[in-house]
């Protein structure tokens, strides 16, 4: 492609990436203050659409509906601001390098993420255009790195300390929504992915987007007042209002968890403050745990012997890994999570904790499978949250006492007494035995 002409005006690129909205992005505000043309971008890559070699994808069919109804309100925002989002595709850092040669941009920003990927293209974006100043804003976590009360090498080691000492930690206001942008330019030799005529209907209640998000926030604080609640409800296993429901707009960056915790704190200032409200806050602050975990720890959080490096006496066992993915195991209240989950995308926390444990301790799987799984079905997937949780159910990970083992039997009769959950997601039917065929493959019985 042709470089464009050189302009006095000041060109800015943002790279949207897990900051899909306006309110609270700090990256964009402050490139936005910087140029007088903005280019707007995101970029979709086949790779997350292949399978690895844990046997899954990094994006599932629901999660990728979620993402382009995501991507269509964020496109419909921006016009209403004058810009426009550019959705390309291609290998990232080959798209935007070949971007950055032709558009020729003075600025190039984006909101950070601790992701190791994230990092990584980041980094290699920045050695590759030295000439071009680089932006990146907090707009994943709660709190600034260098507001932290600690180094984060020495992030505590399990979760309590860390909430012990950050939880009266004070949090910036989330910035409001820009009433205006630069405008975008005019490429018309750009091959963009159109949005347009995406279907915006709920999937199991949930719709992609900024707008949503911010819904779903209101009804779960001001409309239905179900946060007064929260604490009791939270270990519900079906339904709307067991619980917020945020987490899927907070992990594409549909929502700001400062708008999240802004919102929280105007709550309890009109209406009172209660076990049940400090709860929600309690979950960001596991959240927030998790993502400063993986600063810490980078690539450890997908090795093996996890952060821990401790060596779990499982293995793969492709049979045994094949039937918890459809909910053939022998435990009913399993297969009811896993068919919740491959039908909707999502699935309750104490539901996760299960089917964690069944993969790691009854089947004994290697725990990394069962990460990547989640990893491709989860609408809400978060690489901190989620690789470090499955960590933490392993005995790899954070928890200070090793080793979680859920007596199943137990568990479904103290939150599923009557069967009401099994029954409606069919836990019970295709029941099989741990193994079918023996270690030569012959079948058994």
């Amino acid at each position: 492609m042709k470089k464009l002409a050189s302009e006095h005006k000041k060109r800015g690129i943002f790279w949207f990436r897990h900051d899909l909205r306006l309110h609270d992005n700090p990256a964009l505000v402050t490139l936005s203050e910087q140029v007088d043309e903005l280019l707007c971008v995101f970029v979709i890559d086949p790779r997350w659409f292949k399978s690895s070699h844990f046997q899954s994808a990094h994006m599932g069919d629901t999660r990728w509906v979620f993402l382009q109804q995501s991507l269509a309100t964020l496109q419909h925002n921006l016009q209403k601001r004058g810009q426009r989002l550019f959705v390309l595709d291609g290998k990232t850092l080959d798209v935007l390098g070949s971007l950055i040669e032709t558009y020729t941009p003075n600025i190039v920003a984006s909101g950070m993420h601790p992701g190791v990927y994230e990092r990584q293209q980041w980094q290699r974006l920045k050695q590759g255009n030295p000439d071009i100043h680089f932006i990146q804003e907090n707009a994943q976590c709660l709190f600034h790195i260098n507001t932290l009360p600690f180094e984060v090498e020495y992030l505590p080691a399990s979760f309590t300390p860390f909430r012990k000492r950050i939880e009266e930690q004070q949090v910036d206001s989330a910035l409001p929504s820009p009433t205006s942008l630069p405008p975008a330019p005019e490429l018309a030799w750009l091959p963009v992915r159109e949005l347009d005529q995406l279907d915006m209907v709920k999937h199991h209640g949930f719709t992609g987007g900024e707008d949503a998000a911010l819904g779903q926030l209101e009804y779960t604080l001001f409309t239905s007042h179900n946060i007064k609640e929260y604490k009791l409800t939270r270990n519900g296993l079906d339904g709307w209002d067991y619980s917020s429901k945020l987490s899927p707009w907070l992990a594409n960056g549909s929502l700001s968890v400062r708008q999240v915790f802004s919102e929280l704190t105007r709550y309890e200032s009109e209406h009172g403050k209660n076990d049940s409200t400090y709860w929600l806050y309690f979950e960001l602050l596991w959240r927030e745990y998790f993502q400063w975990h993986l600063v810490k720890y980078q690539s450890k959080l997908f090795q093996f012997s996890g952060t821990q490096e401790a060596r779990p006496l499982t293995t793969f066992i492709a049979q045994r890994f094949a039937m918890w993915c459809q909910g053939h195991t022998p435990y009913p209240i399993v297969n009811a999570c896993m068919k919740q989950l491959n039908q909707t995308g999502f699935m309750s926390n104490r539901g996760r904790q299960w089917v964690a444990s069944c993969l790691v301790n009854e089947l004994g799987v290697d725990w990394r499978f069962g990460a990547a799984y989640f990893e491709q079905q989860l609408i809400d997937f978060d690489v901190a949250s989620n690789w470090g949780n499955w960590q933490y159910l392993a005995g790899v990970g954070v928890d200070p006492r090793g080793h979680r083992r859920f007596d199943l039997a137990k568990q479904a009769e103290q939150y599923d007494p009557n069967g009401e959950f099994v029954c409606q997601w069919g836990g019970d039917s295709n029941v099989n035995p741990i193994d079918q065929t023996d270690a030569v493959d012959w079948p058994i019985g």
